[in-house]
């Protein structure tokens, strides 16, 4: 464990996934009200496929506020539609997924920022998990290849149904296949994680867990987290959020992430149940930060 030096000097970017209702630009605002310093969001509405093109108006308000607020695109994490499967079997399907995410891609150039958090993709049980996995890496080279600097985040998940990226090898299998590395990197939730079975329940767990996605993947290409306790058991492949400290994996692991020098400078997003806590669950991450014994 890497533990920090000098606290004072940490720098974590802690937030949750605001609201953009009524508009991109409202984002930082919404962020700010509930003491964050990190933030994510949709850049159109994630269940539907067509969205309006982001209006000048918007885009320049959007800027604004995060540059009032102290936000930087670095401390920004969108996310795409939950509709896209850029491993889809059937080849329709998966050119219109592959066209949502070239848009939503552009649509993070035009806000100057620098993360596409996405889903990696189901094979639907009609190919196999190889195939499938190539058809991920072949769709984040089509994007990269007609965007710019924006870097295409992949997230860690449950492994509910047929959804891969449930394994760190899947995880390494899509990144390897990327031509720009540069261009590509992963976002590990905690809920995620858990319930696919990977351990976080105690600082030794933890440190495992760790020591196999850096052996694995490697920390170098983890660019966010999404900080979840999760409702479902280890490894029950079900991906059900809870608050943090209420749900089967408890403290420790947040603890954990407070205290270790890797996980600075990278946004650090709750998706918990219940936003009216938000503000105080960023307090408690921040506590963390200040004292190794304290536990709610």
């Amino acid at each position: 464990m890497n533990t920090l030096g000098e606290i004072g000097l940490a720098e974590y970017w802690i937030g949750a996934h605001v609201s953009a209702s009524g508009g991109v630009e409202n984002a930082p605002n919404n962020a700010q009200e509930i003491g964050a310093n990190a933030f994510a969001l949709f850049t159109k509405n994630q269940r539907r496929w067509e969205a309006k093109p982001l209006t000048k108006k918007s885009i320049e308000l959007f800027k604004q506020r995060c540059e009032q607020q102290g936000f930087k695109p670095e401390q920004i994490l969108p996310h795409d539609s939950y509709l896209i499967n850029l491993g889809h079997p059937d080849a329709d399907a998966l050119a219109k997924s592959r066209a949502a995410f070239l848009d939503e891609m552009q649509r993070c150039e035009q806000l100057g920022l620098v993360w596409l958090n996405f889903h990696p993709g189901s094979h639907l049980r009609e190919i196999s998990e190889t195939e499938c996995l190539a058809k991920i890496a072949k769709s984040i080279n089509l994007a990269i290849a007609e965007t710019e600097e924006v870097v295409a985040v992949i997230e860690a998940t449950a492994g509910q149904g047929s959804n891969l990226g449930h394994r760190f090898e899947h995880l390494a299998e899509i990144i390897d296949q990327v031509d720009d590395k540069s261009r590509v990197g992963v976002c590990i939730d905690t809920c995620h994680i858990f319930a696919a079975g990977y351990d976080l329940r105690t600082q030794e767990a933890c440190e495992a867990t760790f020591a196999e996605f850096d052996r694995i993947v490697g920390f170098d290409y983890l660019k966010a987290m999404h900080l979840n306790d999760s409702k479902g058991a280890l490894g029950s492949r079900v991906d059900r959020h809870h608050s943090l400290g209420q749900g089967e994996i408890g403290w420790e692991v947040f603890r954990y992430l407070m205290q270790d020098a890797r996980f600075e400078k990278m946004p650090l997003i709750l998706e918990t149940i219940e936003p009216e806590i938000w503000p105080e669950e960023i307090a408690q991450l921040r506590h963390f930060m200040q004292s190794v014994d304290m536990l709610t």
